[in-house]
C-alpha cells in the first residue's frame, strides 16, 4: 500500500528543459546523492524535489521504452517515483558512496520498468501474442555491437511489437532474467527467450535497412 498522496512536484507534468539543471548536477555526484537519498528518507520535501528534478528525464526515458504515449507515459513517471520514494530504505547502495548514482539509476530503472510493464497488463495487453509476421522471420546472427550502432538500434525500438519490445528492453537494458521476466508478464520462460531471439532479429534487420 503506497502511502499519501505526493506533493505537488511529484503529481504534476514537469518538462525536462524546465528543470534546475544545478540540483540535476547535484544530485549525480556520490556523497551528494547520498545526503540527498538521506534527506529523502526523513521526508525533507527539498531533497525530494531535488531528487525528483534530477532523475525525472531518466525515469521518463525508461518508460517510454515501453509506453510511448505522452499522458500515459507521465502518470506512470509519476507512479514510479512515488514507489521510488516509498522504498528508499530498501535501495542497497544507501551506504556507500562509490558507484552510488550508477547504482541507484539501475535500481530506479528497474522499478519504472515494472511500473510500465503493471500499467501494459492492466491495459490488457496479452504477452503470450506475438505478430504472427514476425515467427518465419529469418534468422540473423546478433554478433557484439559498436556503441554506435547500439545508440541506433535503440532508435529503432519502437518498431518492435509490444512483446517483443517489452523483453528486449526488460532483459537487454534492464538486466531482468528470463525466469523474472516469465513471473512479470506471466508466459513460460522458453517463449521470453523466443521473443528476445526474434526481436534481436529485427532489429538487425531493421539496423540494416536503416543505417
Amino acid at each position: 500500500m503506497l502511502s499519501e498522496s505526493p506533493p505537488i512536484y511529484q503529481r504534476e507534468s514537469v518538462k525536462t528543459s524546465q528543470l534546475n539543471k544545478s540540483d540535476n548536477k547535484l544530485a549525480q555526484s556520490g556523497e551528494a546523492l547520498l545526503d540527498i537519498l538521506k534527506g529523502c528518507q526523513n521526508n525533507i520535501e527539498h531533497h525530494k524535489e531535488t531528487l525528483y528534478k534530477s532523475f525525472y528525464g531518466y525515469v521518463k526515458g525508461v518508460v517510454t521504452r515501453y509506453v510511448t504515449d505522452f499522458h500515459y507515459a507521465e502518470e506512470i513517471v509519476n507512479d514510479s517515483f512515488i514507489k521510488i520514494f516509498n522504498n528508499l530504505s530498501s535501495f542497497q547502495a544507501l551506504g556507500q558512496a562509490t558507484n552510488v548514482s550508477t547504482s541507484f539509476k539501475a535500481w530506479i530503472a528497474k522499478i519504472a520498468s515494472r511500473t510500465a510493464i503493471d500499467f501494459l497488463r492492466k491495459k490488457k495487453i496479452d504477452f503470450n501474442k506475438d505478430d504472427i509476421s514476425d515467427i518465419n522471420h529469418s534468422s540473423i546472427a546478433y554478433e557484439q555491437s559498436s556503441s554506435s550502432e547500439i545508440k541506433d538500434i535503440l532508435k529503432l525500438l519502437n518498431a518492435l511489437p509490444q512483446t517483443q519490445r517489452a523483453i528486449f528492453n526488460l532483459y537487454e537494458i534492464e538486466g531482468f532474467s528470463h525466469q523474472e521476466i516469465a513471473v512479470m508478464l506471466s508466459i513460460p520462460e522458453n517463449v521470453s527467450r523466443s521473443y528476445l531471439s526474434r526481436a534481436k532479429n529485427k532489429l538487425k534487420a531493421l539496423y540494416i535497412e536503416n543505417f
